[in-house]
């Protein structure tokens, strides 16, 4: 019921919580099990990424939900008195390796009951070697991406979104996105360079952050 709760928060929060505590601090907060702010921001930071991976894997979406609780579960009997040390490897390393086996033995599960103990001590620790996955990589673009454009929403205006929308990512003709929006094409291709250039900006923060 606990994690149920926390997902409930995070899902409905997931555009308003973006980033209150900068990653190492949020990896140290989950150290306290009770922090339930830090773990409903956590769920809001990662929910998704670990709920579409596991869909990319073919689970049902009820199945997806499951994996992102037993990842928190996971998590819980890992976090106690950590304390994170970035030269032992890098925290996505570690969070891939846990989400991956979460959606193995979910899906083992559907043959039968499978106890989810010692899904987390599989992992050992964050400098654990773990399997190649494009789809684990692609979606882990996609969540900074995604993280990245919360911020956009936030610092340009609606009619720079659009027409970056509609231009940059519809592939919209140029004059066509002007003509649309009210805008000049020099304002079309500004309003592209600028969301562009602090994309790029916002995701390589994000990536060193993470150490």
């Amino acid at each position: 019921m606990f994690f149920w709760c926390i997902l409930l928060e995070a899902s409905a929060g997931a555009i308003r919580v973006l980033v209150h505590s900068t990653h190492v601090t949020l990896l140290a907060r989950l150290a306290d099990v009770e922090d339930h702010a830090a773990w409903t921001e956590f769920a809001a930071r990662y929910g998704d990424l670990i709920r579409n991976v596991a869909e990319r894997k073919g689970l049902q979406p009820s199945d997806c939900d499951d994996v992102v609780q037993d990842v928190l579960l996971a998590l819980t009997r890992r976090m106690p008195g950590f304390e994170y040390d970035p030269t032992r490897g890098k925290f996505r390393s570690y969070l891939k390796t846990v989400t991956l086996h979460a959606i193995f033995r979910r899906s083992r599960q559907k043959a039968g009951d499978v106890e989810l103990e010692g899904m987390g001590s599989r992992a050992e620790a964050f400098g654990a070697e773990t399997p190649s996955d494009e789809q684990w990589d692609l979606e882990w673009r996609q969540y900074h991406l995604r993280l990245a454009m919360r911020t956009i929403e936030i610092e340009f205006s609606e009619q720079d979104r659009q027409a970056f929308s509609l231009y940059a990512i519809d592939g919209r003709d140029a004059r066509d996105t002007a003509d649309e929006l009210g805008l000049s094409v020099d304002q079309v291709y500004q309003a592209k360079s600028r969301i562009l250039r602090r994309l790029s900006a916002l995701v390589a923060e994000q990536v060193a952050e993470e150490g």
